[in-house]
């Protein structure tokens, strides 16, 4: 396969997991290193996403960064070029597309970062983030701490009745759970 720059190896790294465990926090760290390293540095989120800022990528605990929000993942494409990282929070909310993005991203000469959700609400593999870390290089797993036992979280409990697959939210909406308590309060509700 022809690569358009040849001099620079792009590779794709994910990082997922679920809500609070650090997902953004860990992607900002990543791309403030790159800029720092003077890489050339373009951020996305989906353009939904408009809980802490309609333009930045904020975590929740408040440390952000300025990206574009765009509709679609092949907006990402149009507008990475010359770019030597790109970043991309969120990335369960986008289409399926993102993950040829991704790859086309990285085949010529990007390093591509990658946050999002691995699971929904439900415990279900959650949009394009499935096939991004099968096809990614590197792939981080972060938890956060479930707020009913302490044990290593993993899921996104939903507080509300509220069966919508996307909705955005905040510790008012969603709290870390672990696989035990997931199962118990799943049991519940059957």
């Amino acid at each position: 396969m022809f690569l358009e720059n040849a001099s620079r190896k792009g590779y794709i790294e994910v990082i997922c997991g679920s809500m609070f465990s650090g997902k953004t926090e860990e992607l900002i760290r990543r791309l403030k290193r790159a800029k720092f390293a003077n890489q050339r540095v373009e951020i996305f989120k989906p353009k939904i996403d408009v809980r802490y800022s309609d333009e930045d990528v904020v975590s929740h605990d408040s440390n952000a960064i300025r990206s574009t929000p765009v509709d679609s993942s092949g907006n990402i494409l149009l507008m990475s070029a010359d770019v030597d990282v790109v970043g991309i929070d969120e990335a369960q909310f986008f289409d399926q597309n993102l993950v040829d993005v991704c790859r086309q991203l990285a085949d010529n000469g990007v390093r591509v970062i990658v946050a999002g959700l691995d699971m929904d609400y439900r415990g279900v593999p959650f949009g394009p983030m499935p096939a991004l870390m099968a096809t990614a290089e590197y792939v981080t797993k972060v938890h956060a701490i479930c707020v009913r036992c302490g044990n290593l979280a993993h899921h996104s409990h939903r507080l509300t009745a509220d069966d919508k697959l996307v909705m955005l939210g905040e510790k008012d909406t969603y709290e870390p759970i672990c696989r035990h308590c997931f199962r118990e309060l799943y049991k519940e509700k059957q």
